[in-house]
């Protein structure tokens, strides 16, 4: 259980890392990461709206039906929320790289 809890780590932290560089790519794998629950990340559709929304306005097109597919599942209200952290997101990734 720690191994499988400090890869995920691991991993979150390298995808985080690429995100901050504005990687679509990573962005997505994030949300794929948070919605399915895979690699020991427990799943959090939150997380996973933000970062698959986040890939979408990056132009990473899967992200795009993953997003919507995982909004079946969610509140407005979670929706907002997910949409909220994304913003916060690109804000202080913007000010980070000016």
């Amino acid at each position: 259980m720690a191994i499988s809890m400090k890869s995920a780590a691991f991993l979150i932290e390298s995808r985080l890392a690429e995100a901050a560089k504005g990687s679509s790519n990573a962005y997505y794998e994030l949300g794929v990461l948070y919605s399915t629950g895979s690699e020991g990340v427990e799943v959090d559709l939150i997380e996973a709206h933000k970062w698959f929304n986040l890939a979408s306005l990056s132009g990473h097109d899967d992200s795009k039906v993953c997003r919507a597919e995982i909004s079946l599942e969610m509140t407005a209200r979670e929706i907002a929320e997910a949409q909220r952290e994304a913003r916060n997101w690109l804000d202080l990734t913007t000010r980070r790289a000016a």
